[in-house]
């Protein structure tokens, strides 16, 4: 039997700390992917994690793609919590539907580099999952993006377009900041940390100089003003 079938007899759910459910499967998959990777996910792995034996998974995740989805769901679900757990800034004089989507964009970033593991299911996934089967939570997100950029005063399809475009840059941005830079970090000298020897200077001269900087996250800061010049260019102030 493949780790994707669905087993015909039963397990026990009654794991280490008791009885399985839901919520704590995907709990226990993500604190996996935050220590080990997604290479490291596997029914039998996260059934040891529980004190259970794989079998009792499948009830709660199908399949490992429902899983992998499960766990783009658990992101999700924190950026909302992330969400009802900030007040708004007072001080921002900026009209509320740009304030609410540049506190998304921050909530998200934040969520994104607090499991930067799980990152690339936000790319995977959505490329395999049409839109009316995602999870609810990932539903939810885009409801709230669209329902800010009609109060913006955008049309269904120019709202379409933006909303193409804020997802784009977001998710875009993250895995910039994201993505590995350096090739050696035990190496003191800052060329070699990045690895530059290995680059040929011939061929490469501009990229060379520019990998230090590319190589210094851009924070919230940069994202917030890339969020601002693509407004500015989509709907305006």
């Amino acid at each position: 039997m493949t780790e994707d079938a669905v087993p015909a007899r039963r397990a026990s759910d009654r794991g280490r700390y008791g009885r399985l459910s839901r919520g704590r499967v995907l709990a226990s998959a993500l604190d996996l992917v935050d220590r080990e990777g997604l290479s490291a996910l596997s029914m039998r792995r996260l059934g040891a994690e529980l004190g259970v034996e794989a079998m009792a998974l499948y009830r709660y995740a199908a399949s490992k793609d429902v899983l992998l989805d499960g766990l783009v769901e658990a992101l999700y679900l924190e950026l909302e919590e992330r969400l009802a757990a900030e007040a708004k800034d007072t001080a921002d004089e900026s009209p509320a539907w740009r304030s609410g989507l540049h506190q998304i964009a921050r909530a998200t970033y934040e969520v994104c580099l607090a499991h930067p593991q799980a990152v690339p299911l936000l790319a995977t996934r959505m490329l395999a999952v049409p839109l009316a089967r995602r999870p609810l939570a990932v539903l939810k997100d885009h409801e709230r993006v669209f329902a800010l950029l009609r109060e913006a005063g955008l049309d269904d399809a120019r709202a379409a377009v933006a909303f193409r475009a804020f997802t784009a840059w977001l998710l875009g941005y993250v895995f910039a900041e994201l993505r590995p830079m350096v090739d050696n970090p035990d190496e003191p000298d800052p060329a070699f940390r990045l690895g530059l020897h290995r680059m040929p200077p011939q061929e490469l001269p501009i990229l060379r100089a520019a990998a230090p900087d590319l190589a210094e996250q851009g924070g919230p800061g940069q994202l917030a003003a890339g969020l601002d010049a693509l407004l500015d260019r989509l709907v305006g102030t």
